[in-house]
């Protein structure tokens, strides 16, 4: 990671509009002669709830890591999933086509993305032409250019949405269930609108099916103990949490990804997001 600190500033953006819906994203722009890589940071929140504030903290680190980093807010909960993948898709498309604009360069693209969000982060860049994620056109005038990344990082992501679903259900049926499920699968049900909506768009059954993806290298930041992302799905082919077992599966199927594994009680820091700057510099270069 270069060890200089950048100065940056912040602008809040209407990036598309969904009838008298305006959807923002926060560009951080590195003060200086650039072109910066550029990072789209995709927060979390079950798919339902929270916006690009939560992002905050990592993107001001990234931006003085001398990052371009662009926090989205997209659609989401009974939105649902096709919605939310367009606008990201889409959000992604318009970053690229404006990396001018922010002093950054649109060949050096990294996506990042926490819990819900670093799914999202990962299915996006897995599928960077689909059709159904692609639907949203450029407007006029902007350079055409496709959503595909050159790397990722994920912070404890939510990676394989129908075992998340059951994991919360069983949990929530146990004789002391703990407090983080609230109405989780309910929300889920909402956002995917069933089982069949998180099996398709699930990063983890992608590759055990052998869908043909785009896989950039990879980091997967995991805290310990956490039982929201990191425990076994009894259902899963092999024996392994599931971070373990996507791992497993990616460099199966021929990509790189590395994990780190820090406390979870502290991982919302610099013990977390100092290793995603350090990750994309490696990579965007």
């Amino acid at each position: 990671m270069p060890a200089q600190t950048y100065a940056f500033t912040t602008e809040d953006i209407e990036y598309i509009r969904h009838g008298d819906k305006p959807v923002m994203l926060r560009v951080y722009r590195p003060t200086g002669d650039g072109p910066f890589p550029m990072i789209a940071d995709l927060h979390g929140g079950a798919w339902s709830r929270s916006d690009l504030s939560d992002c905050d903290a990592r993107d001001r680190v990234l931006a003085a890591s001398g990052l371009v980093v662009a926090a989205m807010n997209f659609r989401h909960a009974n939105d649902g999933y096709l919605a939310c993948m367009s606008d990201i898709n889409y959000g992604i498309r318009w970053l690229k086509a404006n990396a001018a604009r922010f002093g950054g360069d649109a060949s050096k693209l990294g996506v990042s993305g926490t819990s819900s969000g670093g799914h999202l982060a990962m299915l996006s860049s897995m599928r960077p032409h689909d059709a159904r994620y692609e639907s949203i056109p450029l407007p006029a005038g902007l350079p055409a250019t496709d959503a595909t990344a050159q790397a990722i990082v994920m912070q404890w992501p939510v990676i394989n949405p129908i075992s998340r679903y059951n994991h919360a259900r069983r949990l929530r049926d146990s004789a002391n269930p703990p407090a983080w499920i609230g109405d989780i699968p309910e929300r889920q049900e909402g956002f995917w609108g069933g089982a069949p909506g998180m099996i398709e768009g699930n990063p983890m059954l992608i590759l055990e099916r052998g869908e043909k993806v785009e896989m950039p290298p990879t980091l997967w930041i995991q805290g310990q103990p956490d039982q929201t992302h990191d425990y076994r799905d009894p259902e899963s082919p092999v024996e392994l949490n599931e971070p373990l077992r996507f791992a497993h599966n990616y460099r199966k199927a021929g990509g790189y990804l590395e994990t780190l594994y820090i406390d979870n009680a502290t991982k919302v820091s610099e013990l977390s997001h100092n290793p995603t700057a350090a990750f994309f510099h490696r990579f965007l270069k």
